[in-house]
């Protein structure tokens, strides 16, 4: 997160989230949106972003830890995806899930390209679903939590899809600490630790269509070593996807 970004070109931007090598490198902005607390541009090292979610939790702790106030119960960040309407409950933050760009079943050979990519049997995909609010992403529901930790995707394969891997915990098994297992593999060729915004994508496509309760928790991360936890709850027509935001690292660079 780069605070202050005002004065950079996108050039500058694209070029120091090449830099950086990470996920999402974000800059914050004063917004254009008469409504917006703040502004936000998401850049991966290779192309700017319209919406990611991880990034927008993140940045929007860093817009209240330089002392940003809000008024009301919501905080409003604008980013290319539109406004983005945030809520702050102590060290969790919370966005309201964007509409989905892209929605709807995949075509035969991107899922025959995809269960290729991924090793899976056919008859191990319970369905399979565009998830896309701004990525690029799609989903496979699969039958079992164990189904998703043994994955061992094929890059190459998948090369250019952002593919999310979702599957039910069994509480007797698996036990209660949540009740969904998620696994991300971007089209850059790696796994995502945690992904807020393939889970709200997920979250709208299993809560309407009745696979997944109201409110549940989606462990990710799992086999990177991370005890990912994203919170998911709907109220009303929308969905909120949250998550407890913590600073790691803090520092100055020279551009």
């Amino acid at each position: 997160m780069v605070v202050g970004a005002d004065a950079l070109t996108d050039v500058e931007m694209a070029a120091f989230a090449n830099w950086t090598n990470l996920s999402e490198t974000t800059f914050l902005l004063q917004p254009k949106a008469a409504h917006a607390d703040y502004r936000v541009r998401i850049f991966t090292p290779v192309r700017e972003l319209p919406f990611a979610g991880h990034p927008t939790l993140g940045s929007c702790h860093v817009w209240l830890a330089c002392g940003g106030k809000f008024s009301g119960s919501e905080i409003v960040q604008e980013c290319e995806a539109g406004l983005i309407r945030i809520r702050q409950d102590k060290d969790r933050l919370s966005f309201a899930a964007p509409q989905l760009r892209r929605s709807g079943p995949l075509e035969p050979e991107i899922l025959t390209q995809v269960i290729n990519g991924l090793h899976l049997a056919p008859d191990m995909v319970i369905d399979a679903n565009w998830v896309d609010n701004g990525p690029g992403w799609l989903a496979l529901l699969l039958r079992s939590k164990d189904d998703v930790l043994a994955l061992r995707p094929d890059f190459s394969v998948v090369s250019g899809l952002r593919v999310g891997v979702v599957a039910p915990w069994n509480p007797g098994k698996d036990g209660r600490d949540a009740d969904f297992e998620v696994r991300a593999f971007t089209a850059a060729g790696f796994e995502d630790p945690v992904t807020g915004s393939l889970n709200a994508g997920i979250a709208q496509w299993l809560i309407g269509s009745g696979i997944a309760p109201s409110a549940y928790v989606a462990s990710q991360g799992t086999v990177l070593g991370r005890a990912g936890r994203v919170h998911v709850e709907q109220v009303g027509d929308e969905i909120w996807i949250g998550g407890n935001v913590a600073t790691c690292i803090e520092g100055s660079v020279t551009l």
